[in-house]
């Protein structure tokens, strides 16, 4: 069963801290067969605490800010996207040809929100942008023929597995052999001190500068959280690639946004990598390095960089270089088929693994951080990498039983912690004006004593900031 204590070994925390986490249980919350409430506290408990613990660190203090995590926060954050609202109009989360389609022998899962993935897709099936049109192609299709088709043509379609099915594939055995959270030293050099902290407010990133190269989810989430943190975040995007506007606005909060060509304005890069402390990246695996930005390249060139990396599938293994998305690792690992009937293939009650993976990114940047500057071995460059597939595998680690209830019952809700009533995310969320309009928008979930409430700017448009600190 998914819980903190197993989030924090993998992070390298000390278990004494642990006692310093206090819990809301709100059980009609996120309603899975599988535990995705205990999963989804499980993150943002881990990265709550790792905040708190180095915003003790670098304030002075002896003792690390008290957490609370509060199952309604997490739920109304975990389903962010579905709760904004733009001048009171809610966006469209899936595009018409991003679903579910049956196959000649079972189904398949598409995923073309990008204009780029939705012409890729159809020039794969040989067919016009009309859904019908789709459904007649694939309906005469076997769903793995379907899978390689879409996938040598650059689009993105995925057949469903069960978990039996998914075990015997040779992207979850590679897997199989991975830790939840990789951490790996990158180079030997000092890093960058980090100045103590005043002031009332814990701001356990306040100084830092965070390159963002991240798209959907989980990296603009991890992303997000650092900025709200007290971060300096500056995503980057190429020109010609841009952002869906209402995505934008739901992982904007608290960072900007520039437009560089990586290839045509590369001195600008290198002027902004020299300055900057961490470098998150949520490209599919060996994208980026062709223009020298992988972990082992990126740390030569700025000694003692924390490297963050997001992937899929992982990167290894015979899909480590495929791209995915939340919904599409569900279907081919076995999610959608547990959540699903006979009838019909099913979801998570959020996109889980997403969200789920950002915080434990946020957590892993902020461990490594705290262990650069205080840890037994301070210094030293750091990679750290997670995988959608992974948080999966041990999301299905354990299963609830038919009654809904934790496996071991309250041990993993949180000592002493009493079930309370939830009624939906009314009080989670907030309203805040911006320059793309008025948002209603979740509130942060992350919370600990002392900390941050709230971002200390809302999202602009896409691209508007010049591409400098």
């Amino acid at each position: 069963m998914p819980d903190i204590g197993t989030v924090w070994r993998e992070l390298g925390g000390d278990p004494a801290l642990l006692a310093r986490v206090s819990t809301v249980v709100r059980p009609g919350a996120l309603p899975a067969r599988l535990p995705v409430r205990e999963l989804a506290r499980a993150c943002v408990g881990a990265c709550a605490l790792a905040a708190a613990e180095l915003g003790a660190r670098r304030a002075g203090r002896a003792a690390v800010p008290r957490v609370t995590v509060d199952d309604g926060a997490v739920a109304t954050a975990f389903t962010g996207e579905r709760h904004l609202l733009v001048d009171g109009r809610a966006p469209q989360t899936f595009a018409p040809l991003s679903r579910f389609w049956r196959t000649v022998d079972g189904w398949v899962r598409t995923h073309a929100n990008y204009p780029h993935h939705r012409a890729r897709l159809l020039s794969a099936l040989g067919v016009p942008g009309d859904p019908a049109a789709v459904e007649s192609a694939l309906r005469e299709r076997s769903a793995r023929e379907v899978e390689e088709t879409v996938y040598a043509a650059g689009g993105l379609a995925v057949a469903l597995r069960t978990p039996a099915e998914w075990a015997a594939h040779g992207q979850a055995a590679a897997l199989a052999g991975r830790p939840l959270v990789e951490r790996v030293r990158l180079d030997t050099a000092r890093a960058r001190a980090l100045p103590p902290l005043d002031g009332t407010v814990l701001l356990p990133a306040a100084g830092l500068r965070v390159l963002d190269l991240t798209r959907v989810l989980a990296g603009p989430v991890a992303t997000r959280t650092l900025a709200l943190l007290g971060a300096n975040v500056l995503r980057l995007d190429a020109p010609h690639l841009p952002e869906l506007p209402d995505q934008h606005a739901d992982t904007g909060f608290g960072k900007r946004s520039a437009t560089l060509d990586l290839a045509a304005d590369r001195d600008r890069f290198e002027e902004l990598l020299a300055a900057a402390d961490v470098v998150v990246t949520g490209y599919r695996p060996g994208a980026l390095d062709r223009f020298g930005l992988s972990p082992e390249a990126l740390a030569e060139r700025r000694p003692g960089l924390v490297v963050a990396q997001v992937s899929a599938w992982g990167a290894y293994g015979p899909w480590g270089g495929r791209r995915g998305f939340d919904s599409l690792v569900q279907v081919a690992t076995g999610i959608a088929a547990v959540e699903g009937s006979a009838q019909r293939p099913g979801a998570l009650p959020a996109q889980a693994l997403d969200h789920g993976t950002g915080y434990l990114l946020t957590a892993a940047v902020l461990r490594a951080l705290t262990e650069q500057a205080y840890g037994d071995a301070a210094g030293r460059g750091r990679l750290v990498r997670l995988a959608l597939a992974r948080t999966g595998a041990w999301l299905q680690d354990a299963r609830r039983p038919e009654d809904g209830t934790a496996q071991d019952g309250t041990a993993r809700e949180g000592a002493g912690a009493a079930a309370v009533p939830y009624d939906g995310p009314a009080p989670w969320l907030a309203e805040t004006g911006s320059p793309v309009g008025r948002l209603r928008h979740a509130r942060p979930a992350v919370s600990f004593a002392d900390g941050p409430r709230d971002w200390a700017r809302p999202p602009g448009p896409w691209g508007e900031d010049a591409a400098r600190w």
